[in-house]
């Protein structure tokens, strides 16, 4: 399947839709910070880290592969962006940047093509995901969402 449109049930098909619905910018409630043209960037909303984010195609494409040349080109311009906001709202010491292809590789949404930004800090890992089944975050969802809306907004613009 090299995928099309968007899919009932898949959740960044479903935020997408949403987006889409939205006069100029995403609801205070969303978790997307910033729309490119054919992909946006949300906030992983079981994330590993503040600010871990995702760069998504509003396509439903389950690999690199079935991305058209300029989805592609601004899957990883988003992604560069993605970096440069992280570094400047959370100076982190390193991150980590991935993209999981079907279940076996770690796909949690394996049908629908997702590059996960995630900042590291050293020391940052903890046993609480291992021992207590369950992550520790400092900062919730929607502070992470209203720090960094407004440097993709200036980053978009320069």
């Amino acid at each position: 399947m090299t995928g099309g449109g968007k899919k009932a049930g898949c959740v960044f098909c479903l935020a997408s839709e949403a987006l889409a619905k939205e006069a100029e910018a995403p609801s205070p409630d969303s978790l997307i910070v910033h729309e490119g043209t054919t992909c946006y960037i949300i906030l992983n909303l079981y994330p590993y880290n503040n600010g871990h984010l995702m760069v998504v195609p509003h396509r439903h494409v389950p690999s690199l592969v079935g991305l058209t040349a300029e989805e592609l080109a601004e899957v990883a311009m988003l992604t560069q962006r993605a970096e440069a906001a992280l570094t400047e709202a959370y100076q982190p010491h390193g991150m980590n940047v991935g993209i999981n292809l079907g279940k076996a590789a770690g796909a949690g949404v394996e049908a629908h093509v997702h590059v996960h930004i995630v900042p590291r800090w050293n020391g940052d890992t903890n046993f609480m995901t291992t021992v207590g089944d369950m992550r520790v975050l400092p900062e919730e969802l929607g502070a992470t969402v209203r720090r960094l809306r407004p440097i993709f907004a200036r980053l978009a613009r320069s």
